[in-house]
This record gives C-alpha cells, structure tokens and sequence, in this order.
C-alpha cells in the first residue's frame, strides 16, 4: 500500500492529464482522477503483479474512461460544451486565441489517426508511459508500439507542417 501511495504523487498528474485530454474538462477530469485511485486502493489486494503497479493503475483509468462514456453524465457535459462557452483565464484575448487554435490543430490531427493509433500517441503524451506500459495496454509487443507511435509522429508532423504552409 505504501508503494501505491508513492506511485500516486508521481502518476496522478499523469492520470489527470490522460482524463483532461479526453473529456475537456478539468472538474470531470480531477473526478475521474480521483475514481481512479479511491478503485486502486479498493481493489490493490487483488493486482496481482503481472504487471507494473503503473500499468495497472492505468488500465483502471482506461476502463473507467469506458465507463464515463457509457454514462449520462458525459452525455450532459457534451451538450453543456456545445451551449455555453467556458471562461476565460486571466489571459489576453490573443494567447487564449493562439493557445487554442494551436491545440485544437493537434487535436484534429490526432482525431483524424486511427483510434489504436490514437491510443498510443495519447498514452505516450499524456500519459508518459513507457512504449513498454502501452504494449501491455494495447495488449501489442513494445516494439510495434514504437514503431507505431514514430510513424504517427512523422504523420503529425507532416500534416501539421503541410497546414501552415
């Protein structure tokens, strides 16, 4: 148990970061975050090592993502998003601006990966996994992870540099 608790100071951001890329929302995402940990805690008697207390704390995280999907309460959030419009954050207009055309560039990009792919840049990311963590994850060899994750990194480069000019 003292080793879960060490893992959380270093993984939580993580966790939290993996959530926020996902559902857009920061109060959603400390929520999920913390639905995460509160399963950890609850089920740590039953990991039983077959992998990396990380890996497993992450594939938690993956099944309650599912799961929040699956709710009505994303399906509210969603609708939410789509009718009012969030607040600004002591920013001027022109950063808020730039920061999120340059994010949703990169969004876009991504959305347009296929969703395996998707997966691993978005893990690796977000998540700083190893290629080895994601393997397991995806349930593929460390291998084909990063060879995967290199080929849609060239891919995003390149159609992100074909965009500007």
């Amino acid at each position: 148990m003292q080793e879960l608790e060490k893992l959380y100071k270093e993984i939580q951001p993580k966790i939290f970061a993996f959530f926020y890329i996902k559902v857009q929302d920061r109060s959603i995402a400390e929520e999920l975050t913390q639905d995460v940990f509160y399963q950890a805690v609850k089920g740590f008697h039953s990991f039983s090592g077959k992998s990396t207390l990380k890996t497993w704390i992450f594939s938690i995280a993956n099944n309650r993502l599912k799961t929040y999907y699956r709710s009505k309460k994303y399906a509210r959030s969603l609708n939410e998003k789509m009718t009012l419009q969030t607040e600004q954050h002591q920013i001027s207009p022109e950063e808020s601006f730039i920061h999120k055309e340059e994010y949703y560039r990169l969004q876009t990009h991504l959305e347009q990966l296929r969703p395996s792919l998707r997966e691993i840049v978005i893990l690796r990311l977000y998540g700083e996994l190893s290629f080895k963590e994601i393997g397991e994850l995806v349930s593929q060899s460390e291998n084909y992870v990063r060879l995967a994750f290199h080929r849609a990194k060239i891919k995003l480069k390149k159609e992100m540099r074909e965009k500007d000019e």
